[in-house]
């Protein structure tokens, strides 16, 4: 690693640890973790007691890799992201993952000030993260971070999370094709709900994980 990458990695886990003790201070479960490997040992440790594991659809947590070494530990899996659904289907996963033992997903964005803030076309992934599941736990990289409040959070999601989300799903939206937010009214407009969670939700046992690392969009 070179002197750069050491003072950028530095600075950045600087900004991730104030993330970390601003959610503490919210009444979150927080923790940094320095790389992908340990966020996903860090699921492992807490999936251990769940029987069922759903998915809200993150790239994140596609990254960690986690959902085959929960599967081999014969947990219930539960992603309505499943290619092999069909569509009645995917409606029946998507109300259980509401209702499942352990919800993994990411935020689109994450304030310093401890905030999490979310854009969703359905409102499964938002709605599981407030009520429902036994545990919830949120893996936000680095990239998600945003030094400001929680209305430039949503800023933040229009314009890097959006349009390369909205083409991930292949969805008929503006930006999918441009690559920025026209704050469109088409049919298949992603960002529907929008949610800024500024203190943990009494009932949900949510951590939130920090990896200084750039995961998702």
């Amino acid at each position: 690693m070179t002197m750069t990458e050491e003072l950028t990695a530095w600075s950045w886990e600087q900004k991730c640890r104030k993330a970390v003790t601003a959610l503490e201070a919210n009444g979150f479960t927080a923790l940094y973790c320095n790389t992908p490997e340990e966020a996903g040992s860090y699921i492992m440790k807490e999936a251990g007691n769940a029987r069922s594991v759903g998915f809200g659809g993150s790239m994140t947590i596609v990254g960690l890799g986690v959902e085959a070494q929960l599967a081999t530990a014969g947990k219930e899996i539960l992603n309505h992201a499943n290619p092999s659904l069909s569509a009645e289907e995917k409606q029946i996963v998507l109300r259980r993952e509401l209702t499942c033992d352990l919800f993994l997903c990411s935020t689109n964005a994450l304030t310093l000030g401890g905030e999490l803030v979310n854009i969703d076309g359905v409102g499964n992934r938002v709605g599981a993260m407030q009520f429902g599941p036994k545990k919830v736990i949120v893996v936000a990289g680095r990239n998600k971070l945003v030094d400001g409040s929680p209305q430039e959070a949503v800023q933040r999601v229009r314009t890097w999370a959006s349009p390369p989300n909205a083409k991930r799903l292949n969805v008929k939206t503006p930006c999918a094709t441009t690559g920025f937010c026209s704050n469109c009214n088409s049919p298949e407009r992603i960002c529907r709900v929008v949610t800024i969670i500024e203190r943990k939700p009494r009932l949900t046992d949510l951590h939130v994980v920090i990896v200084n690392a750039d995961l998702g969009f």
